[in-house]
């Protein structure tokens, strides 16, 4: 066997990517065209609580990266780290993970800050048979607050939106079932194409009382499929699998998914990813944990989402020691979300990217990447398959065979 076909033998059999979803790590320079200048979602979140405690990822070089109060730099990181710098245009969800799966969205979605056209509301209420409530941006938990007791009372759905590319409807779980609700998203989502494409169409079912209204976990996102190839798609076609945990399912439509892993928290998504990592054979297994967004950036509570943080950072070990010997795990996000500014929406940020593995010996320091996309290229130059965006750092990590 020649020197050659050494280095083209697949030393990674399975990757593992872990978004934790909106942990942007400093305003990117272009972020206030986007009203997000100043933005540092970990750093701020870090000031706000007088530090974080975070030792696992610490030790993996996440101090390194920044001056994160609580999580200083270390001499020699566990793992391989740097940050990356978001091509595409906007800052949602969608965006973001398509980029991390090699796709660049040139042309932003689009975004309705007064809300949606009055003859595109008119047209889904006649579809659903319903007047509608709302139909402007608002927080998820504030809307239903101020609208709940009306809705429960003339049972007509409550639209929202958001500074991201959504059409949300949130319904009371005993006045609008869930199914009919996910049936209401599928309407929308066949009316909102064209100039209307929004990346997403957002169950967001509730129960309780006025005064007392919770979301549950049955939120269901309907997103537009992905208007280019992704490395999923490539990864599935090549036969190897390609898991889904948490709502990544949901971004990418289902296209490239073999199997999904549906969580109600973060808590559940790790679990989730645990079960993966046993039950995977080759392949890639890709993780969203959402709570951090969701949770505590879009409602501006930097306690919580430094709680978060150091619950998930008390679970790493849990997560590394499930890894096997062919295994890398890539820990990074997919925006910001500074739950320190005034506003709730996404916030156009850097991200981490850390890179560890028991074939990846020599941790090393991979700068900044110009696009997120690196790592979809990474994982096709790991699965011996060439990636037209993005540059693979995996040369970089010196893999052992």
């Amino acid at each position: 066997m020649n020197v050659a076909m050494i280095c083209n033998m697949a030393r990674i059999e399975r990757v593992a990517i872990i978004v934790l979803d909106s942990l942007g790590i400093g305003a990117l320079p272009d972020a206030a065209a986007y009203g997000d200048e100043g933005s540092n979602t970990l750093v701020n979140t870090a000031k706000a609580v007088g530090g974080l405690h975070l030792p696992h990822l610490g030790s993996l070089g996440l101090g390194n990266l920044a001056p994160i109060p609580g999580v200083p730099p270390v001499d020699a990181p566990r793992a391989s780290y740097g940050r990356m710098r978001e091509k595409s245009a906007g800052k949602d969800t969608t965006t973001g993970h398509w980029e991390i799966a090699g796709l660049v969205v040139e042309r932003p979605f689009p975004v309705y800050p007064e809300g949606f056209p009055r003859n595109l509301i008119e047209e889904f209420e006649r579809r659903i048979g319903r007047r509608t409530l709302g139909n402007k941006p608002a927080s998820g938990t504030a809307i239903i607050h101020e609208l709940g007791a009306e809705h429960l009372r003339t049972g007509y759905p409550i639209i929202y939106t958001s500074g991201d590319s959504v059409f949300q409807i949130a319904a009371h779980e005993e006045i609008i079932p869930v199914d009919e609700l996910y049936a209401m998203c599928r309407i929308a989502r066949q009316l909102l194409t064209g100039e209307h494409a929004v990346a997403r169409v957002i169950a967001r079912p509730f129960t309780g009382k006025p005064g007392c209204f919770h979301r549950t976990p049955r939120r269901h996102d309907f997103s537009l499929p992905p208007t280019g190839r992704t490395i999923l798609d490539a990864l599935t076609e090549k036969g190897l699998e390609v898991v889904g945990v948490g709502k990544i399912a949901d971004i990418f439509a289902g296209r490239g998914i073999t199997r999904s892993f549906p969580t109600r928290d973060n808590d559940d998504g790790i679990e989730k990813t645990r079960q993966a990592l046993r039950e995977t054979g080759k392949g890639l297994i890709f993780t969203n944990l959402v709570d951090f967004d969701s949770l505590y950036g879009h409602r501006n509570d930097p306690v919580g989402y430094a709680r978060a943080l150091e619950a998930f950072d008390r679970q790493l070990p849990e997560i590394t020691a499930a890894l096997r010997d062919a295994d890398m795990l890539v820990i990074t996000a997919d925006h910001g979300c500074d739950p320190t500014t005034p506003s709730t929406d996404h916030s156009r940020e850097y991200v981490p990217l850390l890179v560890l593995g028991k074939r990846l010996p020599v941790a090393v320091e991979l700068g900044t990447r110009e696009t997120f996309a690196d790592v979809a290229a990474t994982v096709a130059d790991i699965f011996g398959l060439t990636w037209p965006v993005g540059s693979s750092f995996a040369p970089l990590l010196k893999i052992l065979p």
